[in-house]
């Protein structure tokens, strides 16, 4: 295999010589077509039909409301004052200190601005630039929670190791910790935990944080959470795994504004951790973006100095559409699984005749005009059976749109 050698010892596989089975993501989904096209995902699928239907498009998670003034007025401050060139690859030092202080307010977690932190194009750059300058060999590992976010597969495949799944099981979609367990093994270089989890919308029990720090401990691994939605956990504060006692050492924290402040588009995420740690990433990814977004990062900056009223009425306002939608899709004859945080409802279609949650949510559109995702989407192929009726619906959407939607879905019972 031929690689481009970094300066840390790291190694970034050449794009060029990428062998066929790379081609794949761990769910089976091609990156590349045998054509050498790029590979439709399940979101452009349904986007698609929701365009071709006038159905309203509960499924992709990105809200249809501009976030707060005072962060898209600071956007616009910067871009008339000159900030629309390349900022310094680690991210601007403000935007740098507002995220270490955003850790120490609301987790009490000492982070250094100038070493520990990087600012990246969203958390999926975070992550593949993590995996990427983390894994170096075909037999590393890679733990993950199963459903997953689609990307997690595609980035461990492009880094040439290998996906180990661990099963969520519904209602309350937390994992067996004795399957965790047997999961970690000397070969896992990663445990990657998102939390609040996307697409169950599940917070992870104490116990189950707990037992992640215990194993990569035990087996030397390290530790990558993704905790895009922490400001939008309902019924309990969010515990960064980094807080708990032994983690700090070997975690590397991901999270981005996107979510937060409602502004998907901007692309504004980070990473931090133990300097040697972020250094290898950095390493990576000065090659893939180098910099971006040169003016939201102060706007970001501004954002994550506002007062605590704010994060707690986003996430109140996201748990009121929740409950409008769940409440819909109740009467209209699903099994609704309630959330515990993020921008996802997880309902089982069985009894309208969704047993195949895809093929469902195909049909979704011309019969009730209302667009959403089968949880399958986010499986290996070899468990696809355990989730075959699981659909997932997008509630950050305007109360509006959401009361919409509860009227077309209505046409289902």
């Amino acid at each position: 295999m031929v690689r481009m050698q970094f300066s840390y010892g790291l190694s970034l596989f050449c794009m060029d010589n990428i062998p066929g089975a790379w081609r794949r993501t761990a769910s089976g989904a091609g990156l590349l077509s045998p054509q050498g096209e790029v590979a439709p995902t399940i979101f452009a699928e349904m986007s698609a039909f929701a365009a071709r239907t006038g159905a309203i498009n509960l499924g992709q998670g990105f809200p249809d409301e501009d976030g707060p003034f005072e962060v898209l007025e600071a956007a616009r401050e910067a871009i008339a004052h000159g900030a629309n060139q390349y900022p310094p690859g680690r991210g601007i030092p403000d935007l740098l200190a507002a995220i270490s202080e955003h850790q120490q307010r609301f987790y009490g977690l000492t982070v250094d601005p100038d070493r520990e932190v990087i600012v990246t194009a969203g958390a999926t750059e975070a992550l593949t630039a993590t995996l990427l300058a983390l894994l170096d060999s075909p037999d590393d590992e890679v733990v993950v929670f199963e459903p997953y976010y689609d990307s997690y597969a595609a980035a461990v495949a492009l880094a040439g190791a290998k996906l180990r799944t661990v099963r969520l099981r519904a209602p309350d979609f937390q994992p067996d910790l004795d399957e965790l367990a047997a999961a970690v093994s000397d070969r896992t270089r990663i445990i990657l935990v998102n939390n609040p989890h996307n697409p169950t919308g599940t917070v992870f029990a104490q116990e189950v944080l707990s037992e992640v720090v215990r194993l990569a401990d035990r087996h030397d691994a390290t530790i990558v959470t993704d905790e895009v939605y922490e400001h939008l956990s309902f019924h309990q504060p969010h515990t960064p795994i980094a807080t708990l006692p032994g983690a700090a050492a070997r975690t590397l924290t991901i999270s981005s504004a996107g979510k937060t402040f409602s502004v998907t588009g901007w692309k504004i995420g980070w990473v931090h951790g133990p300097a040697e740690l972020i250094t290898a990433v950095l390493t990576v990814k000065q090659y893939l973006t180098y910099a971006n977004g040169s003016a939201f990062q102060p706007a970001i900056a501004v954002g994550l100095r506002l007062p605590d009223s704010y994060f707690a009425d986003a996430a109140a306002a996201v748990l009121r559409k929740h409950e409008l939608l769940g409440s819909a899709l109740r009467s209209a004859g699903f099994e609704v699984h309630a959330p515990q945080g993020g921008y996802f409802t997880v309902a089982d279609a069985t009894a309208l005749g969704g047993s195949d949650a895809a093929e469902f949510c195909r049909e979704l559109p011309e019969r009730a005009g209302v667009v959403a995702i089968p949880i399958t989407a986010f499986v290996t192929p070899e468990h696809r059976a355990n989730y075959a009726g699981l659909v997932r619906f997008a509630a950050c959407k305007r109360v509006d749109v959401l009361e919409e939607a509860a009227r077309r879905l209505s046409a289902l019972s």
